[in-house]
C-alpha cells in the first residue's frame, strides 16, 4: 500500500499503524448513471481498533477518492485523540477545583449559611396529630 509521505507522516505522528486501516473500494451509489454504477471508485477505509469508518466518493477518480480518504480518517483520528486530551485535562482541572483550599471568605460565608440553617430548623415544631 503506498501512501503519499504527507498521509504517512500524519499517520506516523498519529500512532497509527497502516495494517490497522482496512481498505475497500466499492461501487458507488446516488446520481452519475452507467458510470457510477460500473466502476468501484468509492473508497471505504475502516480503522479498525477504534472501528471508525470513513465512505469517500467525491470524484470519478479511484485514486483522488483514495487520497481524500486518508485524509479524512486522519482529520477524525486526530479529532478525536484532540478530544481525549481536552477530557483528561478538563477531569485534572475537576479534580483540582474540587480539592483546593477554601478562602477565609468562603469558610466565613459557608459558617454563617450553616448557622442559619440550624436556626430554622431549630424553630421547628412537632406536627400536630388531629
Amino acid at each position: 500500500m503506498d501512501l503519499p509521505t504527507q498521509i504517512q507522516t500524519r499517520l506516523d505522528a498519529l500512532g497509527i499503524l497502516v495494517a490497522d486501516v482496512e481498505e475497500r473500494f466499492v461501487r458507488g451509489s446516488g446520481p452519475g448513471g452507467q458510470k457510477i454504477n460500473k466502476t468501484s471508485s468509492t473508497v471505504v477505509l475502516r480503522h479498525r481498533p477504534t472501528q471508525l469508518e470513513v465512505r469517500v466518493q467525491r470524484e470519478r477518480s479511484q485514486a483522488a477518492n483514495r487520497e481524500l480518504a486518508w485524509e479524512e480518517l486522519c482529520d477524525r483520528l486526530a479529532e478525536r485523540a484532540r478530544e481525549q486530551v481536552a477530557a483528561q485535562k478538563h477531569a485534572r482541572e475537576k479534580a483540582r477545583r474540587r480539592s483546593r483550599t477554601k478562602s477565609r471568605a468562603q469558610k466565613a460565608r459557608m459558617v454563617a449559611d450553616k448557622r442559619r440553617r440550624g436556626d430554622l430548623k431549630t424553630h421547628r415544631g412537632r406536627v400536630a396529630a388531629e
